[in-house]
């Protein structure tokens, strides 16, 4: 089965875009002009504190996102509070991470580089 395509805005924020210029110059995306905004008003705190956690470390995020973020941010503020969670939840949280591209995995497969690592070592072969 092939991968799914990396968005534009995740290849943007990790530099994707710029190593494979190819493959995103043809590419005809939903522009969404709108970013991800604050959370909904109904959720409880702690929901609402992951909603913001989530935000920060997956910034390619947008306003179409918002439904994976409500799911994400449901199971991961009970996390937080120190809830039981059980392991379908904890299944469907890895889930919605991995549809907005914030595994591990899905970061090396849009060739994120480590922290800390400023250079890639084949750079000097590539234009």
């Amino acid at each position: 089965m092939a991968r799914p395509r990396t968005p534009r805005a995740k290849a943007a924020a990790t530099g994707a875009d710029k190593k494979n210029k190819g493959r995103f110059t043809e590419r005809h995306e939903p522009e969404v002009a709108e970013d991800l905004g604050d959370p909904p008003v109904w959720m409880p705190e702690k929901q609402q504190e992951a909603w913001r956690v989530i935000s920060a470390e997956i910034p390619w995020l947008n306003s179409s996102h918002r439904a994976l973020v409500e799911i994400a941010s449901y199971v991961r503020g009970r996390l937080m509070a120190g809830e039981d969670v059980g392991v379908q939840a904890l299944n469907l949280l890895r889930q919605c991470l991995g549809q907005m591209g914030a595994t591990p995995a899905d970061a090396s497969k849009a060739g994120a580089k480590p922290s800390g690592e400023e250079k890639d070592p084949a750079d000097e072969f590539f234009d």
